[in-house]
């Protein structure tokens, strides 16, 4: 619910457990008053306290009141130029060399229903739902720079959206050179700031560090979110834990350059802020000319970390992600790359999912190699004919092999990159990003597409409804295995280059969009050499995303404890492959590489002809329990049992569906130490007044809960799992 109160000028936005507000004070600022528990009203703007702070310049409207400075005021979209100090929301370049910008009120409104953004991912309404959006004009009078800033609001997930759109109301060019989507002020409190660090392979690591004074920033420079770094942050308690504390989480819809940044200041008050990365970020505004900022989402919870994921989950879950496999049970499948690379060829593939389908696998995925010349990672890409030799007759025949075993046909493709070696590279050099007179940056043997030109979308386009209308695919998986580097578009004038890296990313959201709305029943799994493009803005157009190229089990734990901070777990790409593993070099069970698969879009990576008969049976066991509880891990709330990055003698999480009627459970053992003592394990989420059946006994779930389940003696990476029912 938002709500105006014309005799305080407030705007409140409430949701069931959280209440925001924003205040227009009396010379046009919007100040930023409270966001936090829910509190049913008032004016809360009299915690801004006023002093006379020493270098805190004053504003030609205060007059001689030298206790009014935009340096001490909480503000919902901070100007720069004019007096406060801390992280500007926007900068820019003016028309007569002017950096400044003082954004004033000019109006507001309120409508029923959730805005959307023109090209740019974004979270929705659903039928019936209570969403309601808020729109605030300020503008810049010197200027003529127009900012909106809007808000959505959704009472059933304590979610709320923001984003801005900038408009040039002047008679000259505006030069933006900063436009942040988020700006949130908090008085004096202690705070914790954490983030998701990590590195290709060990993604989403979290890391928690207290504020000091200063600034404390994470982002991506790479073009793509990262490997590095992830779009979601919080901001929490110092004593905030898993289960408790008053926690601000906030993830920005956004799949390329971002910066995040936490500010504490010299009066210990705390600013965060969030939005594309200025890193060589420049975009012309013309006069009439509009400019859209992705939007940022924000949930608060007094229930630690877990009431912020659980949250984010349900929003992203039903509200971000889109099409008929958001609900529905997505193909248990299985890849040839960890078993083949590029040596195969149709018989080989239609051996594999031969002995795939007697265990109950309902999809089999090409992966890399299938077209032009692509026998290593030194040429073919752009090139996205048939490889015949491989696959006689293309795509069609293979298919209609797959098909005839029961099984649906999937497909891997990499379209924003390109070989030199390639038929595309040498009829168009000029369409991969380099800049002129300079030696070229390769990764992985590739160049990078300039995607903000409409004739290579067009040609990705084309090439992508050729393929899916050879042959019967139900699904695709979209890589991207490079960051971006040279970026330097050769249609593009000198003083229009900084706009590159971001209309790449509309680019990618353009093409997939088209394909979105031209094959609505298509399943698109996002990849970026694993997981370093995990983010709410390409969940918007694939409803899962390959976790990670490590999936070593045991690594596993850790990557998939992090991702789930913020996503879902039916978002993450969660497969059993073979061991010793190809990054570790560890040994796993078979059942363990299961037990830690199934928390996840539940796959295989790995040879099926070359397990024994019994591993061949226990194959068949995780895919048909994995058909029986994948509402639970994809529906229900999840719940961290403990935390993997701790020396701890076991890792645990569970699954526990909205009614709290059943639940899942998964147990790993970490490393093993002589003569081990007993351990039990303490359950979440369940309803302390109703009783359970856990491996055919019964126990109360406040037992479960609150004394606790003993464990089983298991050795090292040994996994137990548990199935819970109410009676």
């Amino acid at each position: 619910m938002i709500t105006f109160h014309k005799e305080t000028n407030t705007i409140t936005l409430q949701t069931q457990a959280s209440t925001y507000q924003m205040k227009i004070d009396a010379t046009g600022v919007l100040l930023h008053t409270y966001y936090g528990p829910h509190i049913r009203g008032g004016d809360h703007s009299r915690r801004i306290g006023r002093e006379d702070r020493g270098f805190s310049p004053n504003p030609s409207e205060a007059g001689l009141d030298r206790t009014y400075s935009l340096d001490t005021l909480p503000q919902e979209y901070a100007s720069s130029g004019v007096g406060d100090f801390r992280i500007p929301s926007i900068e820019c370049d003016c028309s007569d060399g002017s950096h400044t910008v003082d954004l004033r009120y000019v109006r507001h409104s309120v409508d029923r229903g959730k805005y959307s953004l023109e090209g740019l991912p974004a979270f929705y309404a659903g039928e019936d739902e209570d969403w309601e959006s808020l729109r605030v004009l300020l503008r810049d009078v010197c200027s003529g720079l127009e900012v909106e800033l809007l808000y959505g609001a959704f009472p059933r997930y304590d979610l709320i959206t923001r984003a801005v759109r900038l408009r040039n109301r002047g008679t000259a060019p505006v030069e933006l050179t900063r436009v942040m989507s988020l700006c949130l002020d908090f008085p004096t409190l202690d705070l914790d700031f954490v983030t998701l660090g990590g590195a290709y392979g060990r993604e989403r690591e979290p890391v928690r560090m207290p504020l000091t004074q200063g600034v404390h920033s994470v982002g991506s420079v790479r073009g793509s979110s990262s490997h590095q770094q992830n779009p979601f942050v919080m901001l929490c308690d110092r004593a905030a834990t898993e289960d408790s504390g008053c926690c601000w989480g906030a993830a920005l819809v956004y799949s390329g350059n971002f910066l995040a940044q936490a500010e504490l200041t010299q009066f210990h008050n705390t600013r965060l802020a969030m939005g594309i990365h200025p890193f060589h970020f420049r975009w012309r505004l013309e006069p009439g000319a509009a400019f859209t900022a992705p939007e940022a989402a924000m949930v608060f919870s007094r229930e630690g970390f877990g009431g912020v994921s659980r949250r984010l989950h349900r929003a992203i879950r039903n509200n971000l992600c889109r099409g008929p496999w958001k609900e529905e049970r997505r193909p248990i499948l299985i890849n040839n790359w960890e078993a083949t690379m590029f040596h195969f060829d149709a018989d080989k593939i239609v051996s594999i999912a031969e002995t795939a389908s007697k265990v109950g696998v309902e999809m089999m995925v090409m992966d890399d190699g299938w077209f032009g010349e692509r026998n290593d990672d030194f040429r073919g890409l752009g090139d996205w004919d048939v490889n015949e030799t491989k696959l006689p007759g293309g795509l069609g025949p293979l298919a209609e092999r797959i098909g005839a075993l029961g099984m649906k046909f999937g497909l891997w493709v990499e379209p924003e990159m390109v070989n030199e070696d390639s038929k595309l590279y040498r009829a168009h050099p000029d369409w991969a990003f380099q800049v002129p007179r300079r030696p070229k940056t390769r990764g992985r043997h590739q160049l990078v597409l300039d995607l903000s030109r409409q004739e290579i979308r067009k040609y990705i386009l084309e090439n992508l409804r050729a393929t899916l209308n050879s042959a019967d695919i139900a699904y695709i998986k979209w890589d991207m295995n490079r960051s971006l580097t040279d970026v330097w578009s050769a249609t593009m004038p000198a003083h229009r280059q900084g706009e590159i890296y971001h209309r790449f990313v509309l680019g990618v959201y353009e093409i997939l969009e088209t394909i979105h709305r031209e094959y609505p029943n298509l399943l698109i799994e996002g990849c970026c050499g694993g997981g370093g493009r995990f983010d709410c803005g390409m969940l918007y157009y694939a409803p899962q995303i390959w976790c990670s190229d490590n999936t070593d089990a045991i690594e596993r734990l850790r990557i998939q404890y992090g991702t789930s901070l913020c996503y879902p777990c039916s978002t993450m790409g969660s497969h059993v492959s073979a061991v010793p593993n190809g990054l570790t070099h560890r040994c796993v069970p078979l059942h363990t590489r299961g037990v830690v698969a199934q928390a996840g879009a539940f796959g295989y990576e790995l040879d099926l002809n070359e397990l024994t008969g019994a591993e061949l049976e226990e194959v068949g066991r995780q895919v048909d329990h994995f058909r029986r509880i994948w509402d639970l891990v994809a529906l229900g709330d999840y719940y961290r049992l403990g935390d993997p990055f701790q020396e701890e003698p076991f890792y645990a999480w569970m699954h526990v569906s909205e009614d709290r009627s059943r639940a899942l459970v998964g147990v790993v053992m970490g490393v093993g130490h002589a003569n081990p003592i007993r351990r039990h394990l303490k359950m979440k989420g369940l309803d302390p007044q109703r009783d359970y059946v856990v491996n055919g006994e019964v126990y109360g779930g406040d037992a479960l809960m609150y004394a606790g389940l003993a464990l089983p003696v298991l050795d090292e990476y040994e996994a137990v799992q548990y199935d819970i029912e109410a009676i």
